[in-house]
């Protein structure tokens, strides 16, 4: 089975392609949009607010630490890549499955 077209695998972990809806009512995962995985955010898009809410909710889902997780294109925008350190593609895909 292929991964989906928003996840690949980089040297220390893997990369998500994300679509971001800032102040949704709650934060999660809404499915695919555009070719990325859709996630709604509780938080607003000031002072980094909806980065952080971000960071904390996939170290949470993924099971890494916050520090695992960093923004690496992005981080203004709707559209981000996201690299979370100590999780391989196939750790991953089962994650997203389940969550999804």
């Amino acid at each position: 089975m292929a991964a989906p077209p928003y996840l690949c695998a980089s040297s220390d972990g893997v990369e998500l392609m994300l679509h971001i809806q800032p102040r949704a009512s709650k934060t999660g995962f809404q499915g695919e949009h555009d070719g990325r995985l859709k996630i709604r955010l509780a938080a607003p898009p000031v002072d980094g607010a909806a980065n952080d809410e971000l960071t904390r909710f996939l170290a949470a889902a993924f099971g890494v630490q916050r520090r695992a997780v960093a923004i690496v294109s992005g981080e203004s925008g709707r559209r981000k890549r996201v690299r979370i350190a100590g999780v391989d593609l196939e750790q991953a895909e089962n994650i997203l499955r389940d969550l999804i």
